[in-house]
């Protein structure tokens, strides 16, 4: 199983697919454990990575994940039935904003288009159980919403740094929810329904 997730990492380096960053499982997974949490919706699976280590935290677990690139979706599908956890992770392949879901969850992953991730929030909150918790990656989105704007050559990075800032600014204001942000990985947040 080790040799499997290596692969799987493996292939995310070489074909430039942004998975989470080692300290970013780690907590992520702790947070699932201490939690005893049992149903997951991930937005935004890449290549399965995040899906199938937080399945693999334990065995009842089930976790909804929605990619909507077709290339990146079979991957994940590869890869989760390389790891036989398909009757745990179950992957949609559309837009998130296309999926409408019934299901309620302890957990909403969030990992998708950065500049997306307000509507993501907003979109999905009513899936959320009471006292369930919304994780966002890529908070720092790789060190540059602590850059100078004027600094940051990319027109289209900038917006998504805008859009990043705007995300936590959200988030910070947000009196529905008391959230936490930890400088771990590429940046986190843990928002928790109050």
């Amino acid at each position: 199983m080790f040799d499997k997730i290596q692969i799987i990492k493996k292939y995310a380096k070489e074909n430039n697919v942004p998975i989470m960053q080692n300290d970013g499982i780690d907590f992520l997974i702790s947070y699932i454990k201490k939690n005893n949490i049992k149903n997951i919706l991930e937005i935004g699976t890449a290549i399965g990575y995040s899906a199938i280590m937080m399945a693999l935290t334990s065995k009842d677990i089930k976790v909804t994940t929605i990619e909507r690139d077709e290339l990146r979706y079979k991957e994940a599908i590869k890869n989760i039935k390389e790891l036989n956890l398909e009757d745990r992770i179950t992957v949609i392949n559309k837009d998130a904003f296309d999926v409408e879901l019934n299901d309620n969850f302890e957990l909403i992953f969030i990992d998708a288009a950065k500049a997306q991730s307000i509507k993501f929030f907003e979109k999905f909150e009513n899936n959320l159980t009471k006292n369930g918790a919304i994780i966002t990656d890529n908070l720092n989105f790789h060190g540059l919403v602590k850059t100078p704007e004027e600094e940051i050559l990319s027109r289209n990075v900038r917006g998504i740094v805008r859009k990043t800032k705007a995300y936590i600014e959200f988030l910070k204001n947000n009196e529905k929810y008391n959230t936490e942000f930890y400088d771990i990985g590429d940046g986190i947040s843990l928002s928790i329904k109050k």
